[in-house]
């Protein structure tokens, strides 16, 4: 049987773009990691993106029930009312970050994923705390390169 197991996220940038980071929180019955990195170039969509594809990631067992707590309009919405798989039948034309929803649509079919909008900023413990670890992550002195991101960006100027 599978567990159940709950994951909350939150992406934040400093500018869009600017310095950026993610923040997960995993908790599975008893046990609870946290789980945040920053990066020196992005924007607030990719980190909110990539904070669910963390999430997702760090689980052990393919298989699991999954519910995923998001601030994030973008991601949730996507997902729930399905447009990511229009982007991808259209091979993501047109559609920014296609790099992070392939990536996110391999390990969300792993398992059995149910997403919840929640509001920003509006108390809820362990979305607070994702923002708390998104903004330190970000402040950090060791950001890493979202080289995605980056070249893109450098294409398009």
């Amino acid at each position: 049987m599978a567990n159940q197991i709950t994951i909350y996220t939150d992406g934040a940038a400093s500018g869009n773009p600017g310095p950026g980071g993610f923040g997960v929180v995993l908790i599975s019955g008893p046990h609870r990691k946290e789980l945040m990195a920053g990066f020196r170039l992005t924007t607030n969509n990719r980190m909110e993106l990539l904070a669910v594809i963390i999430g997702l990631e760090a689980l052990k067992q393919e298989g699991e029930d999954v519910t995923i707590y998001s601030d994030s309009k973008y991601v949730v919405d996507a997902v729930e009312k399905g447009w990511v798989f229009t982007w991808e039948k259209n091979r993501f034309q047109k559609k920014k970050n296609p790099d992070l929803w392939m990536r996110f649509l391999a390990v969300y079919r792993k398992h059995r994923v149910r997403f919840v909008w929640v509001k920003g900023h509006a108390e809820v413990p362990e979305n607070e705390r994702c923002d708390e670890l998104a903004v330190s992550a970000y402040k950090g002195s060791d950001l890493q390169v979202d080289y995605y991101y980056e070249e893109e960006t450098a294409k398009e100027g």
